[in-house]
C-alpha cells in the first residue's frame, strides 16, 4: 500500500509546478492523508507528479520552514510530529495581525465588501450542513483574507499563510469533535456582525476569541494522539 493518497496528480498551467506540488503536499500533511513521522521520497513524489526532481526538493524546503517537514542530510525528509511550542507561537502572532486586521476592517469596509463576506459565509455554511471538512477549511482561510483585503494589508494575509500551517494541523485534527464546523461558523458570524455594526471592540473581541480556540483544543487533540506530537 501506498504512504501517499493516490499515485499520481494532475498538473494543470494555472501555477507553477512547485507551487501546485506545495500546495497538495501541504494539504494532505495537514489533513493527516500523510502522516507524521513519513519520509517523503523526492524519487517518489516526483513519479507521482511526473516532474524533475528539483520542483520536488523547492517544495520540501518550503515545507520545512513553514514547520511542516524536517530534512535530515544524509537521511531524507521527514513528516514532523506536531509541535505544540510551534502552535502557541503561531496562534501568539496570528492573534496580534488579525486584532489589527478586524480594526482596519471596521474602518474602511464598503457594502460590496460586505457582500463578499456574506456570500463567503454563506457558502461555509454549506460546507457545515454537508460535513465537508476540506471545503470548510478553504473557506474558512478564505474569510480571513477577505478581512486582510478589506484592511487593505495583503501581506497580513501573505504573513499569517508562512506562519499557520502547525495551526491549521491542529485545527483539522480538532473539527470532528473539539471545535466543530458549526461553532468555529458562528464566530465568523460573530465577527461578520461586529463589522457590518461598525463595532471596533466587538469585532476585536469576537476575533479574539476565535484565535483563542486553538488554546483549548491543542491539549485535548495531544492527549487523544500523543504518539503525533513532540513531546
Amino acid at each position: 500500500m501506498s504512504k501517499y493518497p493516490d499515485q499520481q496528480y494532475q498538473l494543470n498551467n494555472h501555477l507553477p509546478v512547485n507551487q501546485q506540488i506545495y500546495q497538495q503536499l501541504r494539504r494532505e500533511i495537514v489533513e493527516c492523508m500523510i502522516m507524521p513521522g513519513t519520509a517523503l521520497s523526492e524519487k517518489e513524489i516526483s513519479a507521482r507528479f511526473a516532474v524533475s526532481r528539483q520542483p520536488v526538493r523547492e517544495t520540501f524546503i518550503k515545507l520545512a520552514e513553514n514547520g511542516l517537514v524536517q530534512i535530515l542530510p544524509q537521511r531524507g525528509t521527514f513528516v514532523k510530529k506536531i509541535s505544540i511550542k510551534r502552535v502557541n507561537d503561531g496562534r501568539f502572532i496570528r492573534d496580534a495581525i488579525e486584532r489589527s486586521i478586524v480594526l482596519k476592517a471596521v474602518e474602511l469596509v464598503t457594502p460590496a465588501q460586505m457582500l463578499l463576506l456574506e456570500h463567503n459565509l454563506k457558502r461555509q455554511t454549506l460546507a457545515v450542513q454537508n460535513n465537508l471538512l476540506s471545503e470548510f477549511l478553504a473557506f474558512d482561510d478564505q474569510f480571513h483574507q477577505l478581512l486582510a483585503d478589506i484592511a487593505d494589508c495583503p501581506l497580513a494575509w501573505e504573513t499569517i499563510e508562512n506562519i499557520k500551517a502547525t495551526m491549521d494541523r491542529v485545527r483539522y485534527m480538532s473539527l470532528s469533535k473539539v471545535s466543530p464546523p458549526s461553532c468555529l461558523l458562528q464566530q465568523h458570524h460573530d465577527i461578520y456582525s461586529a463589522i457590518c455594526e461598525g463595532d471596533a471592540v466587538a469585532a476585536e473581541r469576537a476575533i479574539g476569541e476565535h484565535l483563542n480556540e486553538i488554546i483549548y483544543t491543542v491539549s485535548s487533540i495531544g492527549e487523544e494522539n500523543s504518539e503525533w506530537f513532540e513531546i
